[in-house]
């Protein structure tokens, strides 16, 4: 093999250890139901390999001839600006404030990277990637949440009337997004007509569910004030 020739052993070898490492990232992806899972991760790998493969390796008929001078990495550095377009469509903004997919497009530009180090011959370079890779997606996030348990405590003060709003009210709306509080604190006027609550989740409570109650206490009729720490 001389410098400027892949056999089709090495190619073959290239390809199939991007799509094993595309997949295990991928795998805990679709795990966790990210936007994008197994198949889009793999493809990405292999396709960034061998766009690195063709980069390098694709153009031997011409080399050597005048006037002609060739740059691997050109064509290769096109993936990551593309795949770039990729990881936008997998992040959605479902409300203000309710961001989803921004670590599954991290993750697909992580894929494309390894792929591109795969199809260059840097196996040891992908294969310590990917390893990190999976330990930030696997382990980091129940890391952060106990290094920062106490901020990651939700809380909802209300201040309503009880004529138009009660706790049976504010039940059925928790039941309805799957809440149930750690706390719950109620105060009431000394007329009976204004009650003020403070609810109080854990941080094992989904976010998303807490702002989407908040959101629709907002448009409940008979809610006067209400303030939140998320």
């Amino acid at each position: 093999m001389n410098n400027y020739v892949l056999d089709i052993k090495e190619i073959t070898i290239r390809l199939l250890v991007a799509v094993v490492l595309g997949g295990l990232i991928g795998w805990e992806r679709e795990r966790k139901d990210g936007a994008a899972g197994l198949r889009t991760h793999m493809l990405v790998c292999i396709a960034s390999s061998l766009i690195m493969i063709v980069s390098t390796f694709g153009f031997k008929d011409v080399v050597g001839y005048p006037g002609i001078s060739l740059d691997p990495s050109r064509i290769a550095a096109q993936v990551i600006s593309g795949v770039g377009f990729l990881g936008a469509g997998t992040i959605l903004f479902l409300k203000p404030q309710i961001i989803r997919g921004l670590t599954t497009a991290a993750g697909l530009w992580s894929v494309a990277g390894i792929g591109l180090a795969v199809g260059g011959g840097l196996y040891a370079a992908a294969i310590i990637t990917t390893v990190v890779v999976l330990v930030i997606l696997a382990l980091i996030k129940p890391l952060e949440q106990r290094m920062f348990k106490t901020n990651r405590d939700h809380t909802i003060n209300l201040s309503f009337n009880t004529k138009q709003f009660g706790l049976i009210d504010l039940d059925k709306l928790l039941k309805k997004n799957e809440l149930s509080p750690a706390e719950m604190l109620l105060q009431t006027g000394k007329d009976d007509k204004t009650g003020n609550l403070k609810i109080s989740f854990t941080e094992k409570a989904s976010r998303e569910s807490v702002l989407a109650v908040l959101d629709e206490l907002k448009k409940t009729e008979g809610v006067n004030e209400i303030s939140s720490r998320i």
